[in-house]
């Protein structure tokens, strides 16, 4: 009873100082803060002021810059989702009374959320962080602007000063948070996988008998590979190519050769895999893209273990799922490049090697391929989210027999680590299972896909669903629906099949 009474009165020794600072900053008269600050928080609504800076960097600056605006805008989107799933609803606390703040400062329609935390601040200190985290000279300069916003949401009298102050934490957090997740995708496996050694692959000293296919639209690492190529394995022939002539060189190399290899991105990989699989031979994969989901994934961190393993003829067998059309009147158009390479395309069907997905994630892959060539693939993948975010509707399917409707349907080949609905790495190729995440369509899809990825791998969660299967029979979808298979973007049948086949495909990886 003492110590219910003792949180009592602390709870309300904190409400009076709450209130007193409150009181005390609409007291206080700054002219030029009047036009100043109301009109800064009125730039920040729905995270339009962020957006414009962050398009603005993404458009100007260098490299560097350019991936400090996108995790600034990714930083911005998880404490954005957090305040508007868990903050607001969790603690119904009221709007401040405004009697003491000047009509001239009040918004002309107030808020009807609940007040804490403060949406604005979260977001202006998750943008702040998210950027100053990779680069401190522009999160110096972005700061004052983020200390400003959150400070105008007291002096327009929206919020408690204990509101921003939450909200700035929860902002800095979610900075924290992306910066921890961009780490851990980067890291390569490092200890062996469940994948069975691959018995009778070549072992090829000087490289006779390789044809490496170097993917020239892909990263910017083809250099590095070629030189490493050239030292290590001087008899390899290498073919540089991109675009529409990709997948027609992958296929005479993979003919030719004892053994194909490819340099580029995980799309770059994924047609080189179809082609090695179409015409019998091993796979040697060079990383050369800008994400390399697969190869960081097999363990591979540069060309020189990829060289190694050929020389002494060391190779593993992975598993690869695969996507077939069960009802195809007409064949539909070749898949589109996710800026590094090919696709089969969704009428002949195909395969993947780490992710096939219908929903939120095609969408925004599509918006982004489409808007890149005019503004830039930083704005447009900006943009593309922005409108994902707040225009696109979940898709409803018919899945294993029964409908569904899904903001997001992610099918990986072996299984994924780490909650949520996209989770980030394996630990091994040679399950032969499908990682299933469906998120379930109801609400807006931000808030959703949140709510999932706090759900994490419940397989009666209201929000997601896991599972681990061989088989998915896909059906009734609609006309023009895309989905997305290893970065690659295409138009799907109205029904189709999803299996993974075990041990398919022979990959160089050294012991």
């Amino acid at each position: 009873m003492a110590d219910r009474e003792q949180r009592l009165t602390w709870r309300g020794t904190a409400a009076q100082w709450d209130r007193r600072l409150f009181d005390a900053v609409a007291r206080r008269h700054w002219p030029a803060a009047e036009r100043v600050l109301p009109a800064l928080g009125r730039a920040a609504d729905h995270g339009v002021l962020w957006g414009g800076i962050a398009a603005a960097l993404t458009a100007l600056g260098p490299a560097r810059t350019r991936k400090a605006a996108l995790r600034a805008a990714a930083s911005l989107a998880l404490a954005s989702a957090t305040v508007n799933t868990v903050g607001k609803w969790s603690v119904r606390r009221p709007r401040p009374l405004l009697d003491g703040v000047p009509v001239v400062r009040r918004p002309a329609v107030p808020p009807w959320t609940t007040s804490f935390p403060s949406g604005h601040s979260a977001s202006a200190f998750a943008f702040a962080a998210g950027l100053a985290l990779e680069s401190p000279a522009w999160g110096a300069v972005v700061a004052p602007v983020a200390v400003s916003v959150a400070f105008s949401r007291i002096y327009t009298g929206v919020h408690y000063p204990s509101d921003v102050a939450a909200g700035a934490l929860l902002g800095v957090a979610a900075g924290l948070t992306v910066r921890e997740l961009a780490r851990g995708a980067r890291r390569a496996r490092a200890v062996p996988g469940d994948e069975r050694p691959a018995a009778g692959v070549p072992a090829l000293p000087d490289g006779a008998g390789l044809t490496v296919v170097v993917n020239t639209g892909a990263g910017t690492a083809g250099d590095a590979v070629l030189g490493v190529l050239r030292d290590r394995l001087p008899a390899a022939e290498v073919v540089e190519c991109g675009g529409e002539e990709l997948e027609a060189e992958l296929a005479a190399a993979a003919a030719r050769s004892q053994v194909l290899g490819v340099c580029g991105g995980d799309g770059t990989v994924n047609a080189a895999a179809t082609a090695a699989l179409r015409a019998g031979v091993p796979l040697a994969v060079f990383p050369g893209g800008t994400l390399n989901h697969f190869a960081l994934d097999f363990g591979l961190t540069g060309p020189e273990d990829t060289c190694r393993a050929i020389t002494e003829g060391q190779a593993v067998r992975v598993s690869v799922g695969r996507f077939t059309p069960t009802d195809t009147p007409a064949a539909t158009p070749a898949g589109t490049p996710e800026g590094d390479g090919g696709g089969e395309g969704g009428g002949e069907g195909g395969y993947f090697l780490n992710t096939f997905s219908f929903g939120v994630y095609p969408q925004l892959l599509r918006h982004r391929l489409r808007w890149a060539p005019r503004i830039g693939g930083g704005p447009a993948a900006l943009a593309a989210a922005w409108r994902v975010l707040r225009a696109e509707r979940p898709v409803r399917l018919t899945l294993a027999g029964r409908p569904r409707s899904a903001w997001l349907l992610f099918a990986g080949n072996g299984t994924y680590h780490g909650s949520g609905p996209t989770p980030r790495r394996r630990d091994g190729l040679g399950e032969g299972l499908l990682d299933l995440r469906l998120v379930h369509g109801g609400g807006r899809p931000g808030p959703r896909l949140l709510a999932a990825a706090l759900a994490g791998p419940l397989t009666r969660s209201p929000a997601h669903t896991a599972v681990r299967l061989r088989r998915l029979r896909i059906e009734d979808i609609p006309p023009g629906t895309p989905f997305a298979y290893d970065g690659e973007y295409a138009k799907a049948p109205p029904a189709l099949v999803l299996d993974v086949l075990p041990d398919a495909l022979p990959v160089y990886r050294p012991r």
